[in-house]
C-alpha cells in the first residue's frame, strides 16, 4: 500500500470513530433524559393509583378468610368399623332425610318430604351454609326460645318439627344416634364453647328502611322461580320420595316456627348459597335483594305451629322474631320487616338501664 492510500485510510478511520463516538454521546444524552422523566413522575405515583379505580387494591374481608372446614373423608379409615358406619349412615340421613324418614320414608314417616340438607348445605359442611361445625362444641346449651338448656337430641327436633313440620324422632333409635354421631365427628377438632368461623349462617348487616315483599317478588321471579317454581312448591324428584329442589312455602315447607322464618336467618342464609350453586366466594344477590327476598318468601301461607311456649322470657326475643308479645313497644310488622335498628337500640338501652 502506497503512503498516500495509508493516509486515506487513516482518515477515513478517525472520521468514522467521530461518528460512533458522537452517536454515544447522544445515546447517553437520551438515556439520561428517559430516566429524568421517570424519576419526575414518581411523586404522583400514589394520586395516579387513587385515580385509577382498577390500582386500588381491594380491602380483605376477614369474615371469608380461613373458614372452618369439615375434616377430610380419609381420617374416617382411623376409626372402628361401627364408630366409620355409624357416622356414613347418619350423612346419608341428613341428605337424603326424605327417603328414610319423609312421608314415604322406608325407617318412618315423621316428616314433610324436605331433606336436612335443603337447609344444611352439602350435608352441614357448607361455610356459611346453616353446617353444623359449632353444634358439638356448644351443646347442651341455654336458649331463649325453649328458656331451658338443650341437648342435641332436643336440638335435632326441633328440625324436625319446624323446619321439616313433622314429628320428633325416637332419640333411641339408630337414627338419631348416627345423626348425633355424624354431628360429633363434624366438629370432632372444634374447641369446646368456641364457634369456628363460617359456622352457621352469616349475619348480614339490616337494611335502613323495612324488607319489601313486593321488590322480593321481583327477585324471587329472576332468580328463584325456575327451581322453587311459581306457587314455592318446589319440584319433587321422579321417585316421587323427596325433593330436587324444595317448596319454600305451602303444605310442604317449613312451618312459622323454623329458624328460617325470621327473614335475617333467610336473608344470611340465601345470601351465600343461593341461587343454588352460588357460596361465599362469589355470591350473586345484593343485600336488599336478600331482605326483600325473604319478606317475599316469609309472606306467603305456611304450615303454623303452636309456639304458645316459646321464649317464656319475651325480653330475650329476638329483634326480627315475628309474634308478639313483646318486652319493647314496636309492633309486630316492624319486627318482621324491619327496620330492626329502632329495635335493636331500645333493647341495648334498656339492658343497660337494667344494670
Amino acid at each position: 500500500m502506497s503512503e498516500v492510500q495509508l493516509n486515506k485510510s487513516v482518515k477515513k478511520l478517525s472520521r468514522n470513530l467521530k461518528i460512533i463516538n458522537g452517536l454515544l454521546i447522544m445515546t447517553a444524552f437520551l438515556l439520561s433524559g428517559v430516566a429524568f422523566l421517570k424519576l419526575s413522575e414518581i411523586p404522583n405515583l400514589q394520586n395516579s393509583k387513587a385515580s385509577s379505580p382498577e390500582k386500588v387494591a381491594t380491602k380483605i374481608d376477614t369474615n371469608f378468610v380461613s373458614l372452618w372446614t369439615a375434616p377430610a373423608e380419609w381420617r374416617m379409615m382411623k376409626l372402628e368399623p361401627e364408630e366409620k358406619k355409624l357416622i356414613q349412615y347418619g350423612k346419608e340421613l341428613i341428605a337424603h332425610t326424605s327417603e328414610y324418614l319423609g312421608p314415604k320414608g322406608s325407617i318412618a314417616r315423621i316428616s314433610n318430604g324436605m331433606n336436612c340438607q335443603n337447609c344444611h348445605i352439602n350435608a352441614g359442611t357448607q361455610p356459611w351454609g346453616n353446617n353444623y361445625f359449632a353444634v358439638e362444641a356448644n351443646y347442651p346449651k341455654f336458649r331463649e326460645r325453649s328458656g331451658a338448656i338443650e341437648n342435641q337430641v332436643k336440638r335435632v327436633n326441633d328440625c324436625f318439627e319446624r323446619s321439616l313440620n313433622g314429628k320428633a324422632l325416637d332419640s333411641s333409635s339408630r337414627e338419631m344416634k348416627a345423626i348425633l354421631a355424624y354431628i360429633k365427628w363434624l366438629g370432632s377438632d372444634v374447641s369446646p364453647k368456641t364457634t369456628p368461623k363460617g359456622s352457621g349462617i352469616f349475619k348480614i348487616k339490616s337494611l335502613k328502611r323495612p324488607s319489601d315483599p313486593e321488590k322480593g317478588q321481583i327477585v324471587y321471579e329472576a332468580k328463584c322461580q325456575s327451581c322453587h317454581q311459581a306457587n314455592g312448591e318446589g319440584v319433587m324428584a321422579a321417585d316421587g320420595k323427596s325433593y330436587t329442589y324444595p317448596p319454600l312455602w305451602g303444605k310442604n315447607s317449613y312451618n312459622q316456627g323454623a329458624g328460617l322464618y325470621r327473614i335475617s336467618n333467610f336473608a344470611g342464609y340465601v345470601k351465600y348459597n343461593m341461587p343454588l350453586g352460588v357460596n361465599y366466594e362469589k355470591p350473586q344477590l345484593t343485600d336488599e335483594e336478600v331482605w326483600d327476598l325473604g319478606a317475599f318468601v316469609n309472606s306467603q301461607p305456611r304450615p303454623s305451629k303452636d309456639l304458645s311456649k316459646d321464649w317464656p322470657n319475651i325480653a330475650g326475643k329476638p329483634f326480627d322474631h315475628p309474634f308478639g308479645p313483646y318486652a319493647d313497644p314496636f309492633p309486630e310488622k316492624q319486627h318482621k320487616y324491619g327496620p330492626y335498628k329502632p329495635i335493636k337500640d331500645w333493647k341495648e338501652a334498656h339492658k343497660k338501664s337494667k344494670k
